[in-house]
């Protein structure tokens, strides 16, 4: 979906993942009624200063301030200092977007008015780059054209899915938000273990992470399951298949994983509660 936003947009939090949606916003004209973003340490050197305008704090926005969106890119442990000091927007018409992980629907509702229309939203990494993934959540004050709003405004930052089942939000955070993690770990790992194997140090480092970026961008750009480009490359008794007879044994990588993706979900349910 293409949108332009009538009203300002508002940005609490102008960090990584906050100046990476900027970036975006400003690359694609959503955003041409203005931004306002609260962030005390200013604009990043990475954001054009041209249609928006950074102030330190809440109590230094124009007080006849009204905002189509407000999103909030602070860190979850801030989020019960923060929301409150934005209440006097929740008004009809105002959406409210949260990225912050771990904190509810029902936390924002909480701060800002049952009335208010608000998305929680769980983004990932390589937002930074554009190429994120994002899932969100809309509450029931939400209308359609609001949750269609906010998944333009998170596409801008990479790829968005929608979803109306809050609960599934813990299990997106262990796969998709916490996932670049369990990658970088991948590289990690096959990295040393090619320097063990006699290569050095930095060409194994390379190896291992071109080998997972391309391998990647072949599972997400070609028409083959991950599972069918896996069978591809496993000749019957090659190199791959030694390789694969470790790794896929009982329990092998997919019940480490499984276990890891379990630890997280449980977790998530934890900061939620």
């Amino acid at each position: 979906m293409t949108a332009k936003l009538e009203r300002p947009l508002l940005l609490v939090g102008c960090g990584k993942m906050g100046s990476a949606m900027l970036s975006g916003w400003q690359s694609s004209g959503m955003a041409a009624a203005g931004v306002y973003v609260v962030e005390p340490y200013g604009l990043p050197d990475t954001i054009d200063p041209a249609g928006a305008q950074a102030v330190s704090s809440d109590e230094a926005l124009p007080d006849d301030l009204d905002p189509e969106v407000v999103v909030f890119a602070v860190k979850p442990q801030q989020m019960d200092e923060v929301a409150p000091r934005y209440k006097r927007f929740a008004a009809p018409g105002t959406l409210f977007v949260s990225i912050a992980a771990g904190t509810t629907i029902g936390v924002f509702e909480n701060h800002l008015g049952a009335s208010a229309a608000i998305v929680r939203a769980m983004p990932n990494t390589p937002a930074a780059i554009g190429q994120g993934i994002t899932v969100a959540c809309p509450n029931a004050r939400a209308t359609k054209d609001q949750a269609a709003l906010a998944e333009a405004l998170l596409s801008a930052i990479g790829e968005c899915i929608s979803v109306t089942d809050e609960a599934l939000m813990d299990p997106v955070t262990a796969l998709s938000g916490s996932g670049p993690a369990y990658v970088f770990l991948m590289i990690e790992a096959m990295a040393a273990a090619g320097a063990a194997a006699g290569l050095p140090q930095d060409m194994a480092d390379r190896l291992a992470l071109v080998t997972v970026a391309g391998a990647g961008q072949l599972a997400l750009q070609g028409p083959e399951t991950p599972s069918t480009l896996r069978e591809n490359v496993t000749s019957p008794g090659g190199t791959t298949f030694a390789a694969l007879q470790v790794l896929m044994a009982d329990p092998g990588l997919k019940a480490l994983m499984a276990k890891a993706i379990d630890a997280a979900t449980e977790r998530s349910r934890e900061l939620a509660s």
